[in-house]
């Protein structure tokens, strides 16, 4: 929550210890209709004999922070508690100070996890949206972030790719992105269904482990097109990381880590394959029969290279859940081989389909690269207004891919539906960007935007969306403790939609009052902030204009 709040809850928590009970109080939202937050912590303790007295402490501290106008009390332990607005309009701005935490974690995102020689598609754009996302919210509220890609760039996909170039004499200095996207799958088909090729692959990937040269400077050609192509969408898609480590760079460490795990007994031999010994069903396998490594051989390279290099606090991984078993034995083997304790969570999701439930694929059976979804989806938003600029059509568009994700609880599958997406009206990134739109221009027309005000004139619909403005922290707080932006979006559009109504009830060229104006003006500024914060929780970039 917001420090105001916070600072409260630490107060009431203590008047709990003074009855020697250990309780972490928090506020939840209030089912009744005249209020706004509730405490539910006095309910267990309503038999005892000192209930009376506690719950008599509990509300004289509420009522001494001059927080809450209202406290309704029940004999059950319900506290039922309405905002103080003209008390909290000089207490929250909803700007990135009220909500630092005074214990800052280091946490690494990995996320994104594209494969060189492949396209970005649409399959990549819920991991994207996601991992952006937590990154910004917990960057928010002070955490220290680091966001991690981590490259598929080594092992068999890469022999295949090479295998390939060699087999058709094709120049390397002579292929660019395109190309290479082309190669990739008929490299995978050529492995699958010939067995020279897929001899000829094998013996390359073991060349390349042994650092052969020439073969290590077509991968760099490779990884360094493949890197060009991704850095040019990301920067369309509005995403950026701050480590582009990949496979490649645990590589070397993965021969001294097996020998320790050896040496200290954690894994057996397997006919030829390596085995963790640890009790699980099924049993973890950590390198094939022929020596070749698995996407958990570099997972715990890879946590062994950041805690060395890098240093952290927690890992979260944001990859689809169908990977689920894969991070379960990873955490499993991580503690098991007595890696380290630091925390470590799978921010698993559901798939992207199209608006009929499909898999997303192009005209000719392929996946769709998601370059392609983010030009279909400009080009229907230019149709719609092409009196636009291409800066504000493109953060549009991003706003419509990025919204239309996280506005779906991250765990369940999503349609995307392009009509209902950029629609003016509804759950949408266009609808939540025209209301923050709409009060920028009111600012702007506005000569008395920088009055003070002294106390603030309500009707019902401004208290309704004052009320709500002031307790974006408790929104916030849920998205970032349960790494699920979706409580953060649906924020964005109720304030939005309350906007709206706030704007449409009483038109501020109206009003006569200058206190009165003011008062319209400082809850069309604080929408503005609070809009534009979420926003910037969220990964969407809010536009000047529509």
């Amino acid at each position: 929550m917001n420090n105001v709040f916070n600072n409260l809850t630490d107060s009431l928590s203590a008047e709990f210890k003074n009855f020697d009970l250990d309780e972490v109080v928090h506020f939840s939202l209030s089912k009744l209709t005249d209020y706004d937050l509730q405490i539910n912590n006095l309910v267990k303790y309503n038999k005892a004999r000192y209930f009376n007295e506690l719950q008599e402490n509990i509300i004289k501290k509420i009522n001494s922070s001059e927080i809450f106008q209202t406290v309704d009390e029940s004999n059950l332990g319900f506290l039922n508690l309405s905002l103080n607005h003209n008390f909290l309009m000089k207490q929250i701005t909803n700007t990135q100070n009220d909500f630092k935490h005074n214990k800052s974690h280091k946490i690494i995102f990995d996320y994104g996890g594209p494969n060189i020689g492949k396209p970005l598609h649409v399959g990549h754009m819920r991991t994207l949206n996601i991992g952006r996302s937590l990154y910004n919210i917990h960057s928010f509220i002070g955490n220290e972030v680091i966001s991690d890609i981590h490259l598929g760039d080594w092992g068999m996909p890469i022999a295949q790719i090479i295998t390939y170039l060699e087999s058709k004499n094709i120049d390397i200095k002579i292929l660019d992105s395109s190309q290479l996207e082309i190669i990739y799958p008929k490299a995978s088909e050529m492995y699958k269904n010939n067995l020279e090729f897929r001899d000829r692959a094998q013996v390359i990937n073991k060349l390349l482990n042994n650092n052969d040269k020439n073969l290590l400077q077509i991968w760099e050609s490779i990884k360094k097109i493949s890197i060009a192509s991704l850095e040019e969408n990301f920067k369309i898609l509005n995403h950026n990381f701050d480590y582009w480590l990949g496979e490649s760079d645990v590589n070397d460490l993965i021969p001294g880590m097996i020998e320790d795990l050896i040496k200290n007994n954690k894994v057996v031999d397997d006919e030829g394959a390596l085995i963790s010994v640890e009790d699980t069903d099924p049993k973890i396998l950590i390198t094939k029969s022929d020596g070749s490594y698995l996407y958990i051989t570099t997972d715990l390279a890879t946590i062994l290279y950041r805690q060395n290099n890098i240093g952290y606090d927690k890992t979260l991984y944001i990859v689809d859940n169908r990977q689920s078993l894969h991070f379960k034995q990873l955490f499993s083997s991580l503690k098991f081989f007595n890696f380290n304790d630091l925390d470590h969570e799978h921010i698993a999701y559901g798939t992207l389909n199209d608006s009929k439930g499909n898999p997303f694929k192009t005209r000719d059976g392929g996946t769709k690269p998601l370059r392609e979804l983010f030009n279909e989806t400009y080009i229907y938003i230019e149709k719609i207004n092409n009196s636009l600029d291409h800066s504000t059509i493109s953060k549009l568009t991003n706003s419509v891919l990025t919204y239309s994700d996280l506005i779906t609880n991250r765990k369940t599958d999503y349609k995307f539906d392009l009509e209902k997406f950029t629609n003016v009206n509804g759950k949408t990134g266009i609808y939540v960007q025209y209301s923050q739109v709409r009060a920028r221009k009111l600012l702007g027309n506005s000569e008395s935007q920088n009055s003070e005000v002294a106390e603030l004139i309500l009707n019902d619909t401004d208290k309704q969306l004052l009320s709500r403005l002031f307790l974006f922290g408790y929104f916030l707080e849920q998205s970032a403790s349960l790494n699920e932006p979706h409580h953060l979006a649906n924020y964005l559009y109720e304030i939005s939609n309350l906007f709206n109504q706030f704007y449409e009830n009483e038109k501020i060229s109206d009003i006569n009052d200058p206190q009165h104006v003011s008062s319209k003006l400082f809850i069309t500024n604080l929408f503005l902030t609070t809009s534009n914060s979420v926003m910037s929780c969220l990964g969407i970039t809010p536009v000047d204009k529509m």
